[in-house]
């Protein structure tokens, strides 16, 4: 919950547990909650075809899951699905827009927030474009861990290759390559980064750029 929003936004949400792999909102399907991560995770993902999507965003305790709702618009473009079990407050739409009409430090702090998340979105397309699976493997291994407060967390080699848009053998061999140089350990799904500057030494400059940008803008 950005912590400029104000009083009267905490008497209108709920605290809730999301676990990993629940679906908050479907592609085309209709916002009736929003969501601020505490210390959980969600990831937005856009569909490439019926059997196959990609993560282009994720959302931690910097920003809402919902934003959509902010912009006037009660329809999700993209599938919303918890990456990370933990704990998130939650206020229903209605309750929503009300508060968001007459909250304007709520407004000033989604709108900073979605141009962070646009940047994201944008910055990731690019990196899936253009970078090899090693390093958008460290990237997003950073990413995750800067969000969930955590340099240990669970993600499955399937789970990971939706993420990435990439086969599990890809996640397999990129991982291992970050093993061998003991950046990570890796093991039935339960990844731990154990030396983070030479991960983020190992990760494609998206990293950064995204990074750099969310600390100027929490900085002003």
């Amino acid at each position: 919950m950005p912590k400029k929003a104000g009083q009267s936004v905490l008497d209108g949400v709920d605290e809730v547990e999301v676990t990993y792999g629940q679906i908050l909102y479907e592609p085309e399907g209709p916002i009736r909650k929003v969501y601020f991560p505490i210390d959980c995770l969600v990831s937005l993902l856009t569909a490439v075809d019926s059997r196959r999507s990609l993560e282009v965003g994720m959302v931690g305790n910097e920003g809402m899951v919902g934003m959509p709702m902010a912009l006037g618009i009660p329809v999700s473009a993209v599938c919303a699905l918890v990456q990370g079990s933990g704990r998130a407050l939650t206020m229903s739409a209605a309750r929503f827009r009300t508060e968001f009409r007459v909250n304007l430090a709520l407004q000033h702090a989604l709108f900073r927030y979605n141009h962070l998340l646009m940047a994201q979105i944008s910055q990731t397309a690019a990196c899936n474009r253009f970078h090899e699976a090693g390093p958008r493997l460290a990237r997003w291994l950073l990413m995750t861990a800067d969000r969930m407060g955590s340099d240990e967390f669970r993600l499955t080699h399937e789970f990971l290759a939706h993420m990435l848009g990439i086969r599990r053998v890809g996640v397999t061999r990129a991982a291992g390559v970050l093993e061998k140089k003991k950046l990570i350990a890796y093991s039935r799904g339960h990844i731990q980064i154990l030396k983070r500057k030479g991960l983020e030494a190992a990760a494609c400059s998206c990293y950064r750029i995204v990074k750099d940008l969310q600390d100027h803008t929490h900085d002003r």
